[in-house]
C-alpha cells in the first residue's frame, strides 16, 4: 500500500563504547539508522517521507532526483519507488560509470541520465528542473539530498525517536548530537526538532564551498549548532588512516561503518574527544546515518 511510507521504521538507540571514549569520560549512545530498512536506509526514510507524500497527494506518476554513482539518496529514492509504485528517473553526476549503487538503481527500475560536471553544477540555478519538468510531467522533483522542508520535517522526528529510548539506556537527558552533514537536511532536521535546547554538531563530509552551511541557515536558521571540518581534503576522499580508524571502531564496537560519512563523523568526534573539547560526564548522542550499500564503491 502507497500510504505505509507514512509511518516511519524505529531506529534504536544503542550503548556505543569506543576506548577513547570511555578515556575521556566521555559518554555515547549511537542511533542506528542504518538498521531501519534493508532500501531505505539510514537518514533516506526520514528525508524522502515528506516528497513522497506530496507525490502520492498530487497523484504524481514519478519521482527524480539528483546523486552521484555511489548515491544512498538515489538508491533509497530508488528502493522508495519500486515499494510504493512509483516510477524513478536519476540524474548523475558525470559521465557513465559502472558501480555497484549504479546497477542496483537499473535493477529497481530507475531511469538514468548522465549531467556530466557541468551540468550537474548547473542544479542549483533557477530553472534547472524546467527540461525536466517537461520531459516528465507531473512528476516530483526532489532537490539533492532531499534537502526542502518537507526533508527537515521528516528529519526533525529522529530526535523524538532518540529521546523515547533514554530511560532505557539509563539516561535522564543528554548534552549533544554528532552527526555526519553532506547536504545538512538532517542536521537542518535536528536543530529545529531541538530548538536551543540540546548543542547539534555537523561533521562536514563535504568541503565547505559545497554550501552546507548556507542550507542549513536556510532551513534552520544560524544558532543551536556547530560545524567541524571532516572532509579529509574533499568530496568522496578517504584515506589509510580513515579507513584503518573505521576498522579499529568497528572491531571495538561491533557497529558496521561506512568511511565517507559515519566514518568520517567519528574521526572528527575523536579528534575533538582528544583536543578535550567534552568535559568528562557528557553525554552525546551519535546518529548513525546508515549508507551502508555505499561501503561497495571502496571495499
Amino acid at each position: 500500500m502507497r500510504t505505509s511510507f507514512l509511518t516511519l521504521p524505529q531506529a534504536p538507540l544503542q550503548a556505543f563504547r569506543l576506548p577513547w571514549l570511555a578515556a575521556a569520560q566521555v559518554e555515547a549512545a549511537i542511533l542506528r539508522l542504518d538498521l531501519i530498512d534493508p532500501l531505505i536506509s539510514g537518514n533516506k526514510w526520514f528525508k524522502l517521507r515528506g516528497h513522497l507524500a506530496h507525490a502520492h497527494a498530487n497523484r504524481a506518476p514519478g519521482l527524480i532526483s539528483l546523486g552521484g554513482n555511489h548515491s544512498n539518496h538515489l538508491h533509497a529514492l530508488a528502493g522508495a519507488g519500486k515499494r510504493f509504485g512509483f516510477a524513478t528517473a536519476g540524474l548523475l553526476r558525470g559521465e557513465p560509470h559502472d558501480t555497484p549503487t549504479v546497477r542496483d538503481l537499473q535493477r529497481l527500475g530507475m531511469t538514468l541520465h548522465w549531467l556530466g560536471y557541468g551540468g550537474y553544477r548547473a542544479r542549483h540555478q533557477a530553472d534547472f528542473w524546467s527540461p525536466w519538468q517537461a520531459r516528465y510531467p507531473g512528476w516530483q522533483c526532489i532537490p539533492e539530498g532531499g534537502g526542502t522542508a518537507d526533508g527537515v520535517q521528516g528529519c526533525a522526528s529522529i530526535v523524538e525517536q532518540a529521546q523515547a529510548q533514554l530511560a532505557a539506556l539509563g539516561w535522564a537527558d543528554y548534552d549533544a548530537w554528532w552527526l555526519a552533514a553532506g547536504t545538512g537536511t538532517t542536521l537542518a532536521g535536528l536543530v529545529v526538532a531541538e530548538a536551543g535546547a540540546h548543542a547539534v554538531h555537523g561533521a562536514l563530509a563535504v568541503p565547505r564551498g559545497h554550501g552546507v552551511g548556507q542550507t542549513v541557515e536556510q532551513l534552520a536558521g544560524s544558532v543551536g549548532y556547530q560545524l567541524h571540518d571532516a572532509c579529509r581534503g574533499g568530496f568522496g576522499r578517504f584515506d589509510d588512516e580513515l579507513l584503518a580508524f573505521v576498522a579499529r571502531s568497528e572491531r571495538h564496537s561491533g557497529v558496521p561503518l561506512e568511511a565517507l560519512y559515519t566514518g568520517k563523523a567519528l574521526l572528527a568526534l575523536h579528534e575533538q574527544v582528544e583536543a578535550g573539547a567534552f568535559a568528562p560526564g557528557t553525554r552525546l548522542i551519535f546518529l548513525h546515518t546508515g549508507g551502508l550499500q555505499g561501503r561497495r564503491g571502496y571495499l
